[in-house]
């Protein structure tokens, strides 16, 4: 019957668990697998470009006197 098919079976999921093993990675903050990922992946062209146009076109506010801020003004 097909007694052999489960013992041909056995050999494949133990060869996908140890795959399993060796690409899961346990990290302490969330920040630390962001990082991780943002190493990994690889920024489209067109996005970056409208990244940098953006940024460029930020500017830092006034700053305010300190006094300005207590008293007002």
């Amino acid at each position: 019957m097909k007694h052999q098919t489960k013992l041909s079976q056995k050999p494949e999921h133990v060869a996908e668990q140890q795959t399993q093993s060796n690409t899961d990675k346990a990290f302490a903050s969330s920040d630390e697998l962001l990082r991780f990922d943002a190493a990994q992946t690889a920024v489209p062209p067109e996005i970056a470009r409208r990244l940098q146009k953006s940024a460029a076109e930020i500017r830092p506010p006034a700053s305010r006197s300190w006094w300005k801020n207590v008293f007002g003004g």
